[in-house]
């Protein structure tokens, strides 16, 4: 009996552990997405509509950081400035 009630002990742990994680989660999701807004006012992105920011920002994600510069046609030298 005692394995039984282990195991149930342990599943009620795990649940509250991830309920814990899955919180910590959206606070982290949150303070990124802060980050990256920062990072982009200013820019000229905030005129772009919510729908195509997104699209373009899935596209640049997909082909990576230097592929997209070079897309772009920014030199790594330029885009640290």
């Amino acid at each position: 009996m005692t394995r039984k009630t282990g195991a149930i002990a342990a599943l009620k742990k795990l649940e509250a552990d991830r309920e814990k994680l899955n919180e910590k989660q959206r606070e982290l999701e949150a303070k990124a997405a802060t980050e990256l807004g920062r990072v982009l006012l200013g820019t000229g992105v905030e005129s772009y509509s919510t729908k195509h920011l997104k699209r373009i920002g899935m596209a640049l994600g997909k082909l990576g950081e230097e592929r997209a510069l070079e897309q772009l046609g920014i030199s790594n030298a330029s885009a640290t400035k």
